[in-house]
Formats: C-alpha cells, structure tokens, sequence
C-alpha cells in the first residue's frame, strides 16, 4: 500500500445494524467455530481457514498482510444477533491511482440472505468514496460462484469482464476471475441511494 492513510489502523465502521473492526489476533476464538463448523464458507477461497489449523494460517497471513501494509481485514460483528458473523478485507489498495478492492469476504451461513451483506458494502463503500476519496471499488470472484456474483450486483457492481486462468485454485487447477466494480460517479448518483432503502 502506499502512501497509507491515518485512517486505516484504527477504523473502525458502525451503523445500527454491524460493526465492522480491525481483524486482530485475539479473533482466533471469535472466528473458531466458523473454521470447525462451517468448512464449506470458503470453497471457492485459495487460502481457507479450515479448522483450527487453517484459521490460524488464514490470521496470521491477514495480519502479516496488515503490518505489512498492503490489506485491512475486519472483522463482522452482527449487532441484531450480537454475534460474530465473519469477516472481510481491503486489498490491493492504492492510493495514488485512487483505487481498492475488497474481497476475502465471508459470513457465517446464519447470516446469509439477512441483509448484513448489505449493511456492511455500505459501510466499506461510504468510506472507500467519502472518506478516502476514491475513484473505483472493484469486487473480484471465482467465475463458477454464482452466489457471490449475485451478492455483488445487488449492490449495484457492474461486471468488468473476466479474467481468464487468473488465479490458482486450492485443488491445484486454476481459475477464471469475473471482475466487478461500482465508480465514484455512480455512488453519488446512484448506488448509495439504492442501497439507504434496501437497508
């Protein structure tokens, strides 16, 4: 990352309905039984925190990412349920082309089709466009996860393209990338709208 905004190391993004907080090593417990439980959240991930072991791996390179200062990860806290939902991060962020992407997102399967999602791309998108001023949020995807690429068009991302054979896959094969994004242009005139009455 460069040239890295005071707001990053301590933001933290809130309304009534989620918490969104830096990921810090003490949310090994917090996100455990997700990584027990629920090993299929990350299908499509490269890196997935399965099990204990997987967790800790899936922490320790988000937090070295973060030190390093290349990724923000936070942590999903559902203020309705008062639990821990899972969790989400800023990568490849760059400041001086005025661009982000988020990704690594996932949530527990209680809180799929809750709204939260929602609730928390606002929040990351109000911040990207009115507080760090920036001029695109891109989403990317495993092409096959038709889930995602709903999740992200509801929100109003409008499809890039796809990127072909772009990325490994955990099997060893590798993947096509569908890449999405929403302009600052299109927040202001419509995106963020759309998405205060879905919420």
């Amino acid at each position: 990352m460069n040239e890295t905004p005071e707001q990053f190391p301590n933001v933290t993004l809130e309304d009534e309905r989620v918490l969104l907080r830096p990921l810090d090593e003490n949310d090994y417990e917090n996100l455990l039984p997700f990584a027990l439980n629920e090993q299929g959240l990350w299908y499509y991930s490269l890196v997935r925190p399965d099990g204990a072991d997987g967790l800790r791996n899936y922490l320790d390179i988000a937090l070295r990412e973060k030190k390093a200062g290349r990724e923000f990860p936070f942590i999903v806290f559902d203020k309705k349920t008062n639990e821990y939902a899972g969790s989400t991060r800023f990568y490849d962020i760059n400041l001086p082309f005025k661009t982000i992407q988020l990704g690594y997102t996932w949530y527990g399967k209680k809180f799929h089709g809750t709204g939260l999602n929602k609730h928390c791309k606002y929040l990351l998108l109000q911040f990207a466009f009115e507080e760090l001023g920036l001029e695109r949020f891109e989403l990317r995807a495993d092409a096959r996860n038709e889930r995602s690429i709903a999740a992200m068009k509801s929100i109003g991302c409008k499809v890039d393209g796809i990127l072909r054979s772009n990325m490994p896959t955990a099997e060893g094969s590798r993947r096509d990338s569908i890449v999405l994004s929403i302009l600052k242009d299109e927040w202001f005139s419509e995106v963020k709208n759309n998405l205060q009455k879905r919420l």
